[in-house]
């Protein structure tokens, strides 16, 4: 019994439990949310049959796929995922060109982003918010020489996000450019890029985002709708007004588990990308805290790993493990800045939580894989190979 008791002190010594912890309860607590929230809709529309178990059912499916993807993932050394990034972001690259092709990419509301398949649909721009932080912290490591350099560090780069662009705004997903920018800008800088190069890149964003805005009709209504909802609530400040209802409804305490009115098919995509406001008036002020404060503990944990890796010069690690931190608090921050008004409206999900298997998937490899950067840490620690 002693000899298990010890056995067990160090396999638990072995991985991050506060970051394993809270990543399953924002998984549990999503799929019960995402089916409190998806009752009504599913129940009302034939499409989905009638049952009002449609959407918890293929959202378990995708934990369960999720999950088994992640158990294989953390068995995958860094130094393999470091070798594979070309390739990985390349396949990614292949996947953003096949979505905008007619009669392989499938189109919702105007948008191209949705590669249907025997059993599931894939969204190829979840997944390449993994393998852009991944690419761009290799890329980082082995130009590390000319980070200092406009034309031999940053021009490439550059030229390779632009390309990236330009396949996503094509779809449109401006939310997902808006991700893979922040990843790819936060690594670049934490990886030693020259000083003036970040400010005028910095600088560039904010002019490309502006004229993406003002070039595009729909992008400056939905400015517009942001700024007074008020002005046309049952026009472009719809969405927006009615989860400022549902967090007007959920005062402290919130309504009750299941009592929303919000989600009875006033509320667009309440089990997406308007889950927090669903939270919001079922939970009250204090369901919402809960959420931003184990989003927050997630982050600090991904920079504290990034951190360690960095001590044992694990340079790529440690990149990684800062891109991941971005990434999930970049899109968390906008999709919660959207449902409070906070934000113009933005198609991205809130990681870990709302439903979308793609999205579900790709949060769980990625997470993952900052385990497995913590583990190869805890491993050096006790002098053992990582």
């Amino acid at each position: 019994m002693q000899m298990l008791k010890g056995h067990n002190k160090i396999v638990a010594a072995t991985y991050d439990q506060s970051l394993l912890w809270t990543v399953l309860l924002l998984l549990g607590f999503g799929l019960v949310m995402v089916y409190s929230a998806s009752i009504a809709m599913a129940e009302s529309d034939k499409a989905f049959g009638h049952q009002s178990t449609y959407f918890l059912v293929r959202h378990a499916i995708f934990l369960v796929v999720g999950m088994v993807a992640a158990l294989i993932s953390f068995q995958i050394p860094t130094k393999v995922w470091q070798r594979a990034a070309p390739m990985l972001f390349l396949i990614g690259l292949a996947l953003l060109v096949i979505v905008l092709i007619p009669g392989l990419g499938r189109e919702v509301n105007g948008s191209r982003r949705w590669i249907p398949l025997i059993f599931i649909t894939l969204q190829p721009s979840e997944l390449m918010k993994l393998f852009a932080a991944m690419y761009v912290a290799d890329y980082t490591v082995r130009k590390a020489a000319f980070l200092q350099s406009f034309t031999k560090g940053f021009l490439p780069m550059l030229g390779v996000m632009l390309l990236v662009a330009a396949l996503l705004l094509r779809e449109p997903d401006f939310g997902a450019f808006a991700v893979i920018a922040a990843i790819s800008v936060s690594i670049l800088w934490l990886g030693g890029i020259n000083a003036r190069i970040f400010v005028g890149l910095l600088g560039m964003l904010v002019v490309g985002f502006v004229l993406l805005i003002l070039s595009s009709p729909y992008r400056l209504q939905r400015i517009v709708g942001f700024m007074d909802p008020w002005a046309d609530p049952y026009g472009k400040g719809y969405q927006l007004s009615h989860a400022l209802i549902a967090f007007g409804r959920g005062e402290w305490l919130g309504v009750g588990l299941g009592g929303s009115v919000e989600k009875l098919l006033y509320l667009p995509e309440a089990h997406t990308d308007f889950l927090l406001a669903v939270i919001a008036e079922e939970l009250g002020f204090m369901g919402v805290l809960v959420v931003v404060a184990l989003f927050t503990w997630l982050v600090m944990r991904a920079f504290a790993i990034a951190k360690e890796a960095a001590l044992y010069d694990r340079n790529f690690s440690a990149l990684l493990a800062q891109g991941i931190g971005v990434w999930l608090g970049v899109q968390s921050f906008i999709n919660m800045g959207v449902n409070m008004g906070l934000l113009p409206t933005k198609g991205l999900t809130l990681p870990l939580l709302s439903f979308g298997g793609s999205g579900i998937v790709a949060n769980c490899v990625a997470l993952a894989v900052l385990l497995r950067i913590d583990y190869e840490n805890r491993r050096l620690a006790k002098g053992l190979p990582a």
